[in-house]
């Protein structure tokens, strides 16, 4: 259904100010995705902080051209939709945790990293970074773990010296 002059150019001004309150956006090719599993989708980007917006190909490409990204736009074919945010890996992140279940019918097309347009295969490889808390947690594990040893060679030496 073809739209009208206006409700055009609302749509544009809102993707205008999405993309420029964004600091990662993915484009996600969606087919034959069931209304539950849309759902779904949403409801697990809205929990990361992330926003999920569906509109037509040639608005999207016309707002993502006036966005003055460094690159060249990848292709999008099929029904497209832009996954964005202000956290640089969780719209990755979590759209690729989706298609892991979903493979048939989503998949990642490429999107906007740190102002510069990336590649279906870039973006899969943002995907797998893990999240900030995952980071953490094996940073404190690293720290830890000559500290362990030490202790554990401490104990050995306690106890040698106690046998003899």
């Amino acid at each position: 259904m073809a739209l009208k002059k206006g409700k055009k150019k609302e749509i544009l001004s809102e993707l205008h100010d999405l993309i420029k309150g964004s600091q990662s956006m993915v484009f996600v090719g969606f087919d034959k995705l069931s209304v539950a599993q849309d759902t779904i989708l949403r409801r697990n980007l809205r929990k990361e902080g992330v926003g999920y917006k569906v509109a037509k190909k040639t608005l999207l490409k016309k707002s993502l051209n006036e966005g003055g990204f460094t690159g060249e736009l990848p292709e999008m074919g099929g029904e497209v939709a832009l996954a964005f945010g202000k956290d640089l890996l969780a719209p990755a992140r979590e759209v690729y945790n989706f298609q892991k279940t979903n493979k048939e019918n989503i998949k990642i097309l490429g999107g906007v990293f740190e102002g510069e347009f990336v590649d279906a295969t870039k973006m899969m490889e943002i995907a797998s970074i893990p999240g900030m808390q995952v980071l953490y947690g094996q940073f404190v594990n690293l720290i830890n773990s000559p500290i362990q040893r030490f202790a554990v060679v401490l104990d050995q030496i306690a106890q040698t010296k106690t046998n003899a």
